[in-house]
């Protein structure tokens, strides 16, 4: 924790290039200096704290490579189509079409899925998309009450209303303005945040989930007061902080939900921008080490807490919601512009690339609720009480999951939004690097654009291409993994001077002109990371990404309905032979430990590279550009436990007289069954 709370300080090291056309400074920085705001891009207006990196429009950013085939495959399969399967999405007796907020559905289900469909629509530029968004936006801006109040009109006890189902729809509607910049939606939100305020405390954000979760409502607080500036917000923000669940506890949480503590954590450093305390900001990193102290001693940049986290439980087989995924990611998104710390990015990269794909089918038409590190069945069986909750939770069901079956579809698109931000100094981030286009206004006022080029996290050179209609002066910053040691960065073909071990932003101050080439690498080595607090489990990485035993995946296909959780609903002519359920057995042995040398672990691996897939979607055991080679021995003590799971891992070193054996690893994000925390064969 020190070594990222350092980070909120500053630490450089500069170097000045000279050529014959431009002069050029390339500075290595924790973090960009908020000190002044960008001119083009709405950010915190006073008396919030400037941030320190702005989010872009929902269309700045195009993507490209397999973050858009995952896009398109999303639009393609469930999240495109779940209008015709689920039953929370009918046309007929929505709450969220009626005007006095009646009707018989009507609750989270709708907004958590236009969140995710909208942005996709905005970002794919597809027709029948965004006629769907429009209608839903057109139906919650018509139908606001006359005091202020909208959507499902839900009480959780006498005057109490129910506020949580709206929470995700302001977000939508944050959206669409950025796409369309419809006044309606500002009109709406200044209504209904005057309303908020009249609430007394006591009727104020009683309930489980809005109690918890009320910096998504403070989210959109911020984002309304950025844009117009009306002081009343501010009051409403306070409100919000003093009516929400204590996530300054500093050695318990809450609850200890799984999506809550995803969601939630960063309620604090949100009201940082307005307190200016820096516990409220140490509140937030603390919630994060806490949870990963005691549950998160696993790989994937998640934790175990299935529905629930639980003392005793925090094996590798405990598993987090599909739902818990993304809003880590929306949170490390909206921490690195709060706090300008790399470690977010960071956060967001190992989620997406190590858990967040393993979650659905490889085609995006199925999901499953819940995900662990280890994990060899894929069943519709009830497991409880080894997870926590119980009911079929482990298959891939386009008809159960109810609220990961809706909120799923934000992961990929938010992921791909905040790849690159502004910053104060005019600039543009690097932050999640993938292949994209970014257009943006920096410096004086000028739109660029730059294009990146890159198989990155399977490859590690990018390349970028500055496209602008005439030289332009702006800094450029590249933010820098945690896990290089070693990066290498040219212009035009020119060499930066950058130190080993540098960590922060590598900032590139230039004025740039049309076919600019800024060439990186980020060299990847293999590393082991010990669990020293799981039985002194490891895990492998190469670069950014972890590695799993390549288990062979029967899939059998089922009729999802007859293995729905009991909360589930679907329309009468969703058909099952169309969006099938499957469950995945292990077809080979998956009890391996592995052979590690201990004076130097990366002797153990030896790294195969394959050719980019074809069809893009490089997050399949079939598919994956990069395996390891490696040597383990089966562990015949190791097998199911009562409950149906992978037992516990045991503890490291291990013995056994079982033959040394070639195994293949492959990206932890690809394996739908998979071990990814290893005991080590003495």
């Amino acid at each position: 924790m020190k070594k990222h709370l350092a980070r909120l300080g500053y630490s450089m090291l500069a170097v000045t290039l000279c050529n014959s056309v431009y002069a050029q400074t390339a500075t290595v920085v924790a973090k960009p200096s908020n000190a002044t705001s960008n001119a083009y891009y709405v950010s915190n207006k006073a008396p919030l704290a400037q941030q320190y990196f702005v989010k872009l429009p929902v269309t700045a950013i195009t993507p490209g490579g397999f973050v858009r085939k995952a896009l398109e495959l999303q639009r393609d399969g469930l999240a495109g189509n779940l209008g015709e399967i689920s039953i929370w999405l009918t046309k007929t007796d929505n709450a969220w079409l009626n005007k006095e907020g009646k009707g018989k559905y009507g609750w989270e289900e709708l907004p958590y899925w236009l969140k995710g469909y909208g942005d996709m629509a905005y970002v794919l530029h597809d027709e029948k998309m965004l006629k769907e968004t429009k209608f839903w936006i057109d139906a919650v801006l018509k139908n606001q009450r006359d005091n202020g109040d909208f959507g499902p009109n839900v009480e959780k006890g006498p005057g109490k209303r129910d506020l949580w189902t709206n929470m995700p729809m302001l977000w939508c509607l944050q959206s669409y303005y950025d796409y369309s910049k419809d006044p309606r939606v500002l009109q709406l939100m200044t209504k209904y945040f005057k309303w908020q305020l009249s609430i007394p405390d006591d009727k104020f954000l009683e309930d489980y989930w809005e109690n918890s979760r009320g910096g998504d409502n403070m989210y959109s607080v911020y984002w309304l007061y950025n844009i117009t500036g009306d002081k009343f917000l501010l009051d409403l923000a306070t409100k919000l902080d003093k009516n929400t669940a204590n996530w300054r506890q500093a050695s318990n949480l809450p609850n200890w939900h799984n999506v809550n503590i995803a969601q939630c954590f960063r309620e604090p450093a949100q009201y940082y921008q307005q307190s200016k305390d820096t516990n409220d900001l140490h509140a937030t990193y603390n919630d994060f080490y806490l949870v990963r102290k005691i549950y998160g001693q696993v790989p994937g940049g998640m934790f175990g807490a299935d529905e629930n986290a639980r003392k005793g439980y925090d094996d590798p087989h405990q598993a987090v919601e599909t739902c818990g995924m993304v809003e880590q990611i929306t949170s490390d998104n909206m921490l690195t512009t709060i706090t300008g710390d790399p470690l977010w990015a960071e956060n967001a990269e190992d989620v997406a690339f190590n858990t967040l794909s393993a979650a659905f089918t490889p085609d995006y038409r199925a999901l499953r609720y819940l995900t662990a590190p280890n994990m060899i069945i894929n069943d519709g069986k009830n497991h409880a009480p080894g997870i926590a909750n119980e009911g079929p939770f482990l298959m891939m069901n386009p008809f159960s999951s109810r609220c990961c079956q809706h909120n799923h579809g934000a992961g990929w698109v938010y992921y791909s939004e905040n790849s690159w931000m502004a910053t104060p100094d005019n600039g543009l981030a690097a932050q999640l690097y993938f292949e994209n286009k970014v257009k943006a206004k920096v410096g004086n006022g000028k739109e660029v654009s730059i294009t990146q080029a890159t198989h990155y996290p399977f490859d590690s050179d990018i390349e970028m291409t500055v496209n602008t209609a005439s030289p332009v002066a702006f800094p450029l910053y590249l933010r820098i993994p945690e896990w290089c040691r070693g990066p290498v960065v040219k212009v035009n073909g020119k060499a930066l001077d950058i130190a080993a071990n540098a960590n922060g932003y590598i900032k590139i101050d230039n004025k740039w002109k049309n076919g600019d080439k800024v060439s990186i690498n980020f060299p990847m080595e293999l590393t082991v990371r010990t669990w020293d607090r799981n039985k002194n489990s490891i895990s492998v990485n190469y670069g950014p990404l972890t590695y799993s035993l390549k288990i062979q995946e029967d899939y059998t296909k089922t009729d999802g309905r007859n293995n729905a959780q009991g909360d589930a609903g679907w329309q009468p002519g969703a058909d099952p032979q169309k969006w099938p359920s499957f469950e995945i057995h292990p077809g080979s042995a998956w009890n391996y430990g592995l052979v590690v040398d201990k004076a130097d672990p990366s002797k153990s691996f030896k790294v195969v590279k394959k050719a980019w897939p074809k069809d893009n979607n490089p997050f399949t055991n079939a598919n994956a550009p990069i395996e390891l080679i490696a040597t383990g021995k089966q562990l015949p003590g190791w097998g199911i436990d009562e409950h149906g799971l992978v037992a516990v891992v045991p503890q490291s070193p291990v013995q056994t007289s079982e033959p040394a054996k070639e195994v293949t690893l492959v990206p932890m994000g690809g394996a739908r069954l998979r071990i990814s925390a290893f005991p080590v064969v003495e």
